[in-house]
């Protein structure tokens, strides 16, 4: 009876297969661009295979020929997403318009230029609006992971991780995986199979990775950023800005197991002991100059979607294109974007412009600052320093750094260190950079009696010889 069983349940299956895979066969041919409708379609009957209970080698190979079926269906999307362009091409397009931001034509609805050495914004359209971000959150998943998680670690692959759908690794049920392979075939492959299996193995669920990565966005000050889910599909509630983004690649950035992974166009993995080689979705690495990173992304709220990171020189910057129609375009946009911030920028030291403008001051000033009653007449000052050293500011703008400092001439005794005694209002072009609080270097005590007796001793003894 348990032999007929097993054989209607193989017959079923190869059924199964046969319908399955030649009704989506037509779908894909007839309806590749409404790919959301056959991701969630394979979604669901992924998950049904998922948890299938049956153990049989026999049964097993059953369930991966389904599982193959679907992967060529789910992967429209990373079709969508590493949708081969020529970078070179479209680069040398770009190169011959013109770099004059009132000429700089953009087909996305969001585009954001940041400078990483003064966390400015050098450019911005539409930068600090709320967006639906696709793979672009992985960035901060790949944060949360790295800050909580051993990276020599081996993940068992869940049927929700498996059953995963969009832009996959390819991971199935039971696979194991390590840490750093997963967050490799996060950032590379842009795996939501694998970003769900890492929100799993450390949050517990999803949305207790969801509630960590949220902590995090608190913490780093994103108060434009939400998270509900650990990949970027579409979700209510899921957003953030291009700027916050840009924030966010900057601070993964400075981890150096992040950047490492990022700068790579092709990494090998081991998925139960065996090796494959996956390639980087972001095609604009070993193509454009001074490119080493950060994150591609695709779904039908977002757009495409492209956060990258360049350095030339000095000037590192970080770009942000969301909601671009196609891949072309939001690579041109890219381009466009790097071209204009090295084209109009140059990295100036902003820290010896104002120490040497404050000293100036100090020269014809400090002495001026009168303590009323002290056991010293004058106060010694110390200025806040700047949040960063240097900063990228427009070539045309060099030489327009300046330093406006108000200050109190008259003090009444006793004066307390880092007592405030005026400001220094950093500008540039007329635009405020900062303004430095000036204080106090020490404590300036009131005089007592003593103090002056001992003046008058003083005032005699000068007087007498």
């Amino acid at each position: 009876m348990r032999n007929k069983s097993g054989i209607i349940y193989k017959i079923l299956i190869v059924l199964f297969i046969f319908t399955f895979s030649f009704s989506n066969a037509i779908i894909i041919a007839s309806n590749r661009k409404k790919n959301g409708i056959t991701i969630n379609l394979a979604l669901k009957n992924r998950i049904k295979i998922a948890n299938l209970t049956e153990t049989s080698e026999e049964i097993k190979n059953e369930q991966n020929l389904i599982y193959t079926n679907l992967e060529k269906i789910e992967n429209i999307e990373l079709e969508e997403e590493t949708e081969e362009v020529d970078v070179r091409e479209i680069q040398e397009e770009v190169l011959a318009t013109s770099s004059n931001v009132e000429e700089m034509e953009l087909n996305s609805r969001i585009a954001l230029i940041y400078d990483r050495a003064s966390g400015r914004i050098l450019y911005e359209k539409n930068g600090n609006k709320q967006t639906p971000m696709a793979s672009t959150t992985k960035i901060m998943t790949a944060i949360v992971v790295l800050e909580n998680a051993n990276l020599k670690d081996t993940v068992t692959i869940t049927s929700k991780a498996a059953g995963t759908g969009g832009s996959r690794l390819g991971l199935k049920k039971d696979d194991k995986i390590t840490v750093n392979d997963l967050l490799y075939g996060l950032m590379l492959r842009s795996g939501n199979d694998a970003a769900v299996a890492l929100a799993i193995h450390i949050g517990g669920s999803i949305e207790g990775f969801a509630q960590m990565m949220n902590d995090k966005a608190k913490e780093m000050g994103l108060t434009n950023s939400h998270f509900v889910v650990p990949h970027g599909l579409d979700n209510e509630g899921h957003y953030t800005t291009a700027y916050e983004l840009a924030k966010m690649a900057d601070y993964a950035l400075n981890v150096a197991k992040f950047k490492e992974i990022v700068s790579c166009q092709t990494a090998t993995i081991y998925i139960n002991g065996y090796a494959k080689v996956i390639n980087n979705t972001n095609q604009l690495l070993g193509s454009v100059s001074g490119v080493y990173g950060v994150k591609t992304g695709f779904t039908n709220g977002a757009g495409r979607c492209l956060v990258s990171s360049c350095k030339r020189d000095d000037l590192d910057i970080i770009t942000v294109i969301i909601g671009a129609d196609t891949t072309k375009m939001r690579t041109a946009d890219t381009i466009k974007l790097i071209q204009y911030a090295y084209e109009n920028f140059e990295i100036i030291n902003i820290k010896e412009i104002v120490d040497r403008k404050l000293e100036q001051w100090l020269d014809v000033n400090q002495g001026r600052i009168y303590v009323n009653k002290g056991i010293k007449n004058n106060v010694e000052l110390l200025l806040d320093e700047l949040d960063f050293e240097t900063m990228a500011v427009k070539k045309t703008d060099v030489d327009k750094v300046e330093i406006e400092v108000n200050s109190i001439f008259y003090l009444e005794a006793p004066v307390s260190k880092n007592q405030v005694i005026g400001n220094a209002k950093v500008t540039l072009n007329g635009e405020v950079i900062d303004i430095l609080q000036m204080c106090a270097k020490e404590e300036i005590r009131k005089k007592e009696m003593q103090d002056y007796l001992v003046e008058f001793m003083l005032l005699i003894k000068s007087i007498t010889g």
